[in-house]
């Protein structure tokens, strides 16, 4: 039967309805996921559409899934957390949603402090075990909605669960009844979505939830989970990896509307922050994140990250203050004393900062000009001629200084080109042998005295550079 897609707005065939195959054994997809082997990519040449949605936003899960491989935040934690994803999301809401745990008395009286603070954004959801007195206690704090878990793999579904499939989806489909029956929206978490089996099960599952939400009048969201980082951002990959072809799945075949879908994904293979991309390029509104990454095993996707790659696909920071981003690295190093990585992006102390960097303003400071005004890479071309001598005799000096460079003729060069106004310094043998930034420093400041006044600088410039070379021996 044909009628006009209100999609596409073009005459289209009904989409085709998938059923539930109940099998008898599972489907570990073991030609893809073969033991003892790292998974592989398959591709099948089918391409979907882009479907960017008007809207896309991000979901935040630092307190709940960032808490399960740190230390439990204290109360005042979690309310200074929730202040900052406040401020970082801005007045319009960027940073939609956060999700808590209700379960102790620490949790519930962070949640509640959480809802005395009266900020709009980011509205406060939970995550619970998803029985009747759950519910009840959800709807009893005022929360319009929670997450439920609904595993879709037959690894969960047979191996942890001990159950067939239609066990499981009835399971799911009566505690969905229960959230529904106490008015509270279901977040169905679809944990280890791109190891199941997408049209035996997800898509038929994903089906009767959109019955039960029409009978409701009760909308329900839906979490792609991306448990074990599995997910693949690449055109024409296959499914159950492919990123692009599970979005376009749930609206095409079970027409989950972009604002109830949702991308949570896992950094196993740093694929974290290119498949939340591309979910929203696909069709998802949301994407769910956790601050820094923190997470359990290699983390979640980095929320820092998606505020930038929001901006990079709009064109604006729509509100968003990226500024809050530096204080929230602070507060986790200074209050919490979570160590991060030097080189993470956005918030590592080395961020956009390289030795060669380093070196090229040091040298810059010591009175030498870089030819390119700095550096973009490990070489760096210098014109010396502002302490009156050439390249060769600087060359010259610094080598009796245990320092190697190159003369090196710079443009329009006075000079003949064995002697040069210029030298050529890198900085990979400093950096292989281990050298920090304020080495790099240092090594600056004994040129600067080298080319000022060799004579009298040249016994001390020796005595620093073995000094220096000392704390990174290359034999021990």
């Amino acid at each position: 039967m044909l009628e006009i897609s209100g999609k596409t707005n073009l005459l289209e065939q009904n989409a085709y309805k998938y059923s539930l195959q109940d099998v008898a054994e599972p489907n570990l997809q073991r030609d893809i996921y073969t033991q003892g082997m790292v998974p592989k990519v398959p591709f099948n040449h089918r391409r979907v559409p882009m479907n960017m949605p008007e809207e896309i936003w991000i979901t935040d899960t630092s307190l709940r899934d960032g808490q399960q491989s740190v230390e439990p935040y204290t109360v005042d934690q979690i309310v200074n957390i929730y202040k900052y994803l406040s401020r970082l999301g801005g007045p319009y809401g960027i940073i939609r949603q956060t999700e808590f745990f209700i379960y102790s008395k620490k949790d519930r009286e962070a949640l509640e402090k959480c809802m005395e603070l009266g900020l709009k954004f980011p509205e406060i959801t939970t995550w619970i075990r998803a029985t009747k007195e759950d519910f009840r206690l959800v709807r009893d704090l005022g929360i319009r909605e929670t997450g439920i878990l609904v595993s879709c793999s037959d690894y969960h579904i047979f191996k942890k669960m001990k159950m067939t499939r239609k066990q499981a989806m009835d399971y799911y489909l009566a505690t969905v009844a229960d959230a529904f029956e106490a008015g509270v929206v279901p977040r169905c978490h679809l944990e280890d979505i791109t190891r199941a089996d997408f049209y035996g099960f997800v898509v038929p599952f994903v089906n009767e939830l959109q019955k039960l939400s029409r009978q409701a009048g009760i909308p329900v969201k839906i979490r792609a989970c991306d448990t074990m980082g599995y997910g693949i951002p690449y055109t024409e990959a296959a499914l159950p990896r492919s990123v692009a072809g599970i979005i376009y799945g749930l609206q095409q075949y079970s027409d989950v509307p972009s604002e109830c879908l949702e991308w949570h994904g896992h950094n196993d293979f740093y694929k974290a922050v290119v498949n939340a991309s591309t979910a929203w390029l696909y069709g998802a509104c949301a994407v769910n994140c956790s601050l820094l990454g923190i997470g359990e095993r290699t983390g979640n996707i980095p929320l820092e990250a998606m505020v930038f790659e929001y901006a990079s696909l709009r064109g604006s920071l729509d509100g968003m203050d990226p500024t809050v981003i530096t204080e929230i690295a602070d507060y986790f190093k200074n209050e919490i004393g979570y160590n991060i990585p030097p080189m993470t992006p956005f918030v590592g102390s080395a961020f956009n900062v390289t030795r060669a960097g380093v070196h090229a303003d040091g040298l810059m400071k010591e009175g030498f000009r870089l030819v390119s005004g700095g550096t973009d890479n490990h070489l760096m071309l210098v014109d010396v001629r502002n302490f009156n001598i050439t390249g060769k005799e600087i060359e010259r000096r610094l080598d009796e200084c245990f320092i190697t460079v190159n003369k090196n003729a710079i443009p329009n060069d006075p000079e003949k080109p064995f002697v040069t106004s210029g030298i050529r310094v890198g900085t990979p043998a400093a950096t292989t042998r281990g050298l920090k930034e304020e080495d790099m420093k240092e090594i600056a400041r004994i040129m600067g005295m080298v080319a000022r006044d060799f004579e009298g600088n040249k016994t001390a410039a020796q005595e620093a550079v073995v000094a220096l070379t000392k704390k990174y021996p290359i034999y021990e």
